[in-house]
């Protein structure tokens, strides 16, 4: 991409990114696809990718291509009959997920970001950032389907 882009040839750099976007494309409904038919629920969390798109982020963001799969698991989870949530994911990195509190030591704000694996001074456990907030979001998910709130 980069030798098309220098030497100013603005087809050939118009075909990589083609080919680049339907490379993401077919990788995302392979992805999304194998959730569907593996899984009888499908929780996520709100993570708005038009607010991600406006910081440091974008970059990633758009290479990562949520939007795309969350689109894509909503509409193949209806085909399919399988429970398809979106759950607010608001705390769900700070707070415990064997515990339910939020405690002092867990990781808060910008400067938190960095921390990648914390113990709760409530409870003693220790947690990853990632799998801490994906139990969180699967947790809110099941109190959802629990109580009956309709989908969104």
């Amino acid at each position: 991409m980069g030798i098309a882009q220098r030497a100013n040839k603005k087809k050939r750099v118009k075909a990589i990114h083609a080919k680049i976007k339907n490379r993401r494309k077919d990788a995302l409904h392979k992805f999304s696809t194998q959730l569907v038919n593996n899984n009888a629920a499908i929780i996520v969390g709100d993570v708005s990718s038009t607010k991600l798109v406006k910081t440091k982020m974008a970059k990633s963001v758009l290479d990562a291509g949520w939007s795309m799969l969350k689109t894509q698991l909503e509409y193949k989870a209806i085909a399919r009959s399988v429970v398809f949530e979106v759950v607010n994911e608001s705390y769900s990195t700070v707070t415990c997920s064997c515990c339910g509190a939020i405690p002092d030591s867990s990781p808060k704000g910008r400067a938190g970001l960095r921390i990648r694996e914390w113990v709760c001074s409530e409870c003693g456990a220790e947690h990853d950032r990632d799998v801490n907030a994906a139990s969180n979001i699967l947790a809110a998910g099941h109190r959802r389907l629990a109580v009956g709130i309709p989908a969104l």
